[in-house]
């Protein structure tokens, strides 16, 4: 587990624009069995998160189209929540950073780990733009 002072950021570069922090397994199910669609980031440490997860994440929220609920469980700090967002992502293997877009409870798009990495984050956010645009 990474020590609370040094994830402190980078939560907050995703709850300053208005992302929820989930920390229970129940908050999870909660968020991501309501109706609507919601957008699920798995936060990390690793630079790709701080690079192109969150980065694109936040661009991604510039569209006509976005999911009604954003929420977020950060892997290596809140497990409980993290692994029960992982197994709503299933038949996604376990990944960090991730985003998964769910709606009404089921999961219709998927960033995964290799998405993420090395690209950009305006191709993350234009990725997610699309699913915005499909589904929400």
């Amino acid at each position: 587990m990474y020590p609370a002072d040094l994830v402190k950021p980078m939560r907050e570069e995703l709850t300053s624009i208005g992302f929820e922090e989930l920390q229970s397994s129940e908050a999870v199910d909660k968020a991501i069995n309501q109706s609507g669609t919601t957008l699920v980031v798995v936060n990390s440490v690793c630079g790709c998160a701080a690079a192109n997860a969150r980065p694109g994440a936040r661009m991604s929220l510039d569209n006509s189209k976005k999911p009604a609920n954003l929420v977020t469980v950060f892997a290596g700090v809140d497990k409980e929540a993290t692994d029960k967002a992982r197994a709503h992502m299933v038949p996604f293997p376990p990944s960090s950073p991730s985003m998964a877009l769910f709606k009404d409870g089921e999961l219709v798009h998927m960033l995964e780990r290799h998405h993420i990495e090395g690209r950009p984050a305006e191709m993350i956010a234009e990725n997610l733009k699309d699913a915005y645009n499909e589904y929400c």
